[in-house]
């Protein structure tokens, strides 16, 4: 957004501001955004205080190289300990804690403060007025009449309303169509200069043509090289989306397609399933992001989808020496063919009310976490971190994590590589068939607990049919938990009225025989239903 400002030194300042998430799924939005800027605003609520993903952005804005300004927001609450805070703050970043600025967005108490000391503290932005022009797309969107709409910050030299435009990097060439900024509805201008952040609207319809990190130039005064751009992005989490009615597969890839025009950690490839259809395996960067992702997608493109349970990227390192990735439990090898599984670890860092310290470091074990140190960042609030795998955190931990301290822990994480774990496929048999779609990898101290949950669910959702049906959890072979499905008894007696006993009898056992030979052939067919309550993550918690 831009704001024009007129400092007290009576000069009239244009201030570009973007505004970032801060959960950790959405650290790579962050970093994507202290590349366009030259300082940043580190906003701490007064009341809640230093969290962990204040620390991870605190890092992430000081390795960009940005001068940072701390602020202390919601000085009005009556809760709120701006001395506390302020300490916490300059703890982390230094500084004294006098110089940290209290402001209330609710109110505006001191936000004409925060305006004078980002026209003092923060430099001007660097680049060549003079030079061919090089703008860098830091987010999009799509628009269904205007197609795409790039959002640039320009480094260097101008650019102007129906200039002709090219990608540095795909190749692609256009006319710009319209050109503006944020104001912070769009505002369309005549042009753009060195150092300024707005939009730009080629007509663009194909949205693989014009990525986000791309650096767009001009075609007749072409620039000699690239913005370096960013750094690929490594999705973390994995499931699978099918929608419910199978026509829509087109528009559901269409979809995909328009998100991640402006979501470059979004990730997906088509998928089958015998169970499922046809779909796509989508990778997040974690299970906030997905949620994102699924409700886009179900709220904007009309779809209803079913998503399969998340896992992780595992490496699995095979007898003959090969190395394989397996996304989901359908990739997994043959045991027999396994030396070891490799499952990805992170370094979790929880911060928490110090009363609350057993029941995190409960939480953390219990989920196969190595404690790694604890410190205190004020007598009531402790820095707790752990290696946890990757998979033990992806369902319900930032769940159970605020449940147990009441709300009040916040939670971070980064990679820290992959270890050996004694790791198990669990397939799910229905009437003796396996259901690609229901199989899980868990550890094997937790396959027994995890099958029995898994088939007393299916259990209770599958329909009954005219046979009994068997549901069983495996790992190979070996059947770990099993329920049955019971059979509907039809009255075959109920027309007669009388009579031997024996014409009862006859009845009944050719309504047994007919079973018998059904349950032969019979192939049990699964409702959608089952499948959103077994894999849905609101049933599997």
């Amino acid at each position: 957004m831009r704001v024009s400002y007129r400092a007290g030194d009576g000069e009239t300042y244009h201030l570009h501001l973007i505004d970032t998430p801060g959960h950790v799924d959405f650290s790579y939005e962050v970093s994507r955004s202290l590349a366009a800027c030259e300082g940043a605003l580190l906003v701490v609520d007064a009341a809640q205080g230093v969290e962990a993903q204040t620390v991870a952005n605190t890092y992430a804005a000081v390795e960009a190289g940005l001068e940072l300004i701390p602020v202390l927001n919601k000085v009005d609450l009556p809760s709120a300990e701006p001395e506390r805070v302020a300490a916490e703050v300059t703890d982390l970043v230094g500084g004294d804690p006098d110089e940290v600025l209290r402001i209330s967005a609710k109110t505006g108490e001191g936000v004409e403060k925060v305006l004078e000391a980002i026209v003092a503290r923060i430099p001007p932005p660097r680049g060549e007025p003079e030079a061919p022009p090089r703008a860098l797309i830091f987010d999009s969107e799509f628009d269904p009449y205007r197609g795409v709409v790039a959002y640039v910050r320009l480094v260097d030299g101008a650019f102007h309303k129906g200039e002709r435009i090219t990608a540095m990097q795909l190749g692609t060439e256009a006319d710009i169509d319209e050109i503006g900024f944020f104001v912070p509805e769009m505002r369309p201008a005549q042009g753009m200069a060195a150092g300024e952040v707005g939009y730009m609207i080629t007509g663009i319809k194909n949205v693989a043509r014009l990525r986000v990190g791309d650096t767009l130039t001009s075609r007749q005064r072409p620039a000699a090289e690239a913005l370096p751009g960013y750094r690929e992005v490594k999705p973390l989490v994995f499931c699978g989306l099918f929608p419910l009615d199978t026509d829509r597969y087109e528009d559901l890839r269409d979809a995909l397609d328009r998100l991640a025009l402006n979501d470059a950690a979004l990730s997906y490839e088509p998928e089958t399933s015998q169970a499922l259809g046809f779909g796509f395996r989508c990778g997040f960067l974690g299970l906030r992001h997905m949620d994102i992702v699924r409700e886009r997608l179900e709220r904007e493109y009309g779809l209803e989808l079913l998503a399969t349970t998340p896992n992780v990227r595992y490496e699995v390192e095979l007898r003959d020496g090969e190395r394989v990735e397996v996304r989901s439990p359908a990739e997994m090898p043959d045991p027999a063919a396994i030396e070891q599984i490799l499952e990805p670890y992170i370094r979790a860092t929880v911060i928490a009310p110090a009363g609350y310290v057993g029941a995190v470091m409960e939480l953390c074990q219990a989920r196969r976490g190595a404690h790694v140190d604890m410190h205190y960042l004020s007598p009531d609030r402790v820095q707790l971190r752990y290696d946890l795998p990757l998979a033990e955190i992806v369902l319900d931990f930032y769940d159970q994590l605020k449940s147990r301290t009441a709300g009040y822990a916040s939670l971070d994480y980064e990679q820290s590589g992959h270890r050996p774990a004694d790791l198990v496929k669990l397939d799910v048999l229905l009437a003796g068939e396996r259901v690609d779609a229901l199989s899980v990898i868990v550890h094997s101290d937790d396959a027994y607990p995890a099958g029995k949950a898994l088939v007393e669910r299916l259990q209770r959702t599958i329909p009954r049919q005219l046979f009994d049906v068997p549901v069983q959890a495996a790992v190979g072979s070996r059947v770990l938990a099993r329920e049955t499905v019971k059979a509907l008894r039809k009255d075959v007696t109920a027309k007669l009225y009388g009579g031997d006993v024996t014409r009862k009898r006859k009845l009944l056992e050719k309504q047994k025989a007919g079973k018998k030979r059904m349950k032969q052939v019979g192939r049990v067919e699964v409702p959608q239903e089952a499948f959103l309550s077994v894999l849905e993550l609101d049933g599997g918690k």
